[in-house]
């Protein structure tokens, strides 16, 4: 079903197919490594819902910075 509505697109959708298991070759884990080592670096909330909460924020904050998005998938090179 999925293929089908992928193909109704005339190419403006293009599936990338990732490994199950490859760090490297996910953007996703560079986000995350950014979250840890830079955004969140020295943060020490004194609850996990205030963690929880930061951490969102902070990702929110990525969505508005295009550069890092954009430099997570140029460190995948998947393209």
């Amino acid at each position: 079903m999925v293929r089908e509505y992928v193909d109704s697109t005339d190419g403006q959708i293009l599936i990338a197919r990732l490994p199950a298991y490859a760090p490297e070759l996910n953007p996703v884990e560079y986000l995350w490594t950014w979250l840890k080592r830079h955004a969140l670096a020295n943060y020490c909330p004194d609850t996990l819902a205030e963690l929880h909460h930061g951490a969102r924020a902070k990702l929110k904050s990525a969505q508005r910075r295009p550069s890092i998005i954009a430099a997570c998938w140029t460190q995948a090179v998947l393209f």
